[in-house]
This record gives structure tokens, C-alpha cells and sequence, in this order.
């Protein structure tokens, strides 16, 4: 979803609400509940004029929407106060802000501003782990291993790819190992039942 949006607009600012819109939520919602809000507003300045329930009633049916209105509303005063309503260029920056997590900072990062970082969600974590690439327990554990052992060119780029090929092919529970294309290269780690 976020690699749709930015091929529309790449502005970090837009990455980051989408991104912090699209947790524990379908991508088709949220693409729908971002695209409502960015049409209210586009900026720190234009979402900090809404109201929480106005940024709500935009972003409904999303995961946690009261939740996440106020987590938005709480970005964009820090954005405002504390970075002269710029996304930083920073991960430490960036997990300073609230509800911003070491995989919505690396995909702002690589996604808003280009820059070498690897967003691993449970999607990428499963499948590196099954594959017997590494051998983590944590999504951070998961992120550590990659930036020692994947090459840097592909960082930006494992997200998307490892996201599609777990939603259709390499699924959490019996994955469909008879038409997966990397399985006489998979340790199947983990794997008890598949199709």
C-alpha cells in the first residue's frame, strides 16, 4: 500500500500517517481511510485543524481509528514543535515520536527518503526465519541479522516482496509449499503441515 501511495507522492509526511494508518489494518482499508484524511489535509499544520473526531469519522473503519486519530493528532504537534513540521531523516528521530516503531521509522525512511533501511514485519520475520536465512525470535533480533547478511541493494526492497509472497504464498499456517518457487532453497524451519 505505502509503495502505491509513494509512486503518487513520495512526501515522508504522507508515508508516515499511511504507515502508522496501515498497522493491524487491510491494505484495501487503509488505502481508502488514508486517502479520506489526505483529501481534509496534507500537512502537520492541516491535520493539527481537524478535530480527533474528524480525523475518526476519515479514518474509520481502520484498526484502533480513535486510537490512531489521537497518535496522529500527537505526531503532528511534535512534527510542529519539535522538527519545524518536518519529517526527520532519522531513525532515532523518528522513534522519538509517538507510536512510530523501528518498522514504521525503517519504512518511512526507505520509502520517504530513499535511504538504505529494512522494515521487517511479521510477513518478512516468518519468512527469513523459515527459509533458514536467520535464525531470530524478534522482528528487531530479525532486522539485525538482515542488515549482517543481506546486501544493502536489496534493504529497501525486501518488504514488498516478502509481504506479497507471504499474503499468497508462504502464508503463517500450512503455506503452499507445492508452488513456491524458492522451496528446493528452503529449510521449511517451523513448517509441520503445508499444501
Amino acid at each position: 500500500m505505502v509503495d502505491r501511495l509513494k509512486e503518487r507522492d513520495p512526501d515522508p509526511f504522507l508515508i508516515l500517517i499511511a504507515t502508522l494508518l496501515s498497522l493491524r489494518t487491510k491494505d484495501e482499508v487503509t488505502e481508502k481511510a488514508a486517502e479520506r484524511l489526505f483529501s481534509l489535509a496534507k500537512t502537520p499544520e492541516g491535520i493539527l485543524a481537524l478535530t480527533e473526531e474528524e480525523i475518526s469519522r476519515a479514518i474509520y473503519p481502520v484498526g484502533f481509528y480513535r486510537h490512531k486519530a489521537a497518535t496522529i493528532r500527537a505526531v503532528c504537534r511534535h512534527l510542529r514543535e519539535r522538527f519545524d513540521g518536518r519529517v526527520p531523516a532519522d531513525m532515532e528521530k523518528l522513534l522519538s515520536l509517538p507510536g512510530v516503531g523501528r518498522k514504521t521509522a525503517n519504512l518511512v525512511l526507505a520509502q520517504g527518503f530513499d535511504k538504505p533501511a529494512i522494515c521487517v514485519d511479521t510477513h518478512v520475520h516468518r519468512i527469513v526465519n523459515r527459509l533458514g536465512y536467520v535464525s531470530t525470535r524478534r522482528p528487531d533480533e530479525t532486522e539485525a541479522a538482515l542488515r549482517r547478511h543481506l546486501p544493502r541493494r536489496f534493504w529497501k526492497v525486501i518488504n514488498g516482496l516478502l509481504v506479497a509472497f507471504g499474503r499468497t504464498v508462504c502464508l503463517p499456517v500450512s503455506p503452499h509449499c507445492s508452488r513456491c518457487p524458492v522451496v528446493p532453497l528452503c529449510e521449511r524451519v517451523g513448517v509441520t503441515r503445508s499444501r
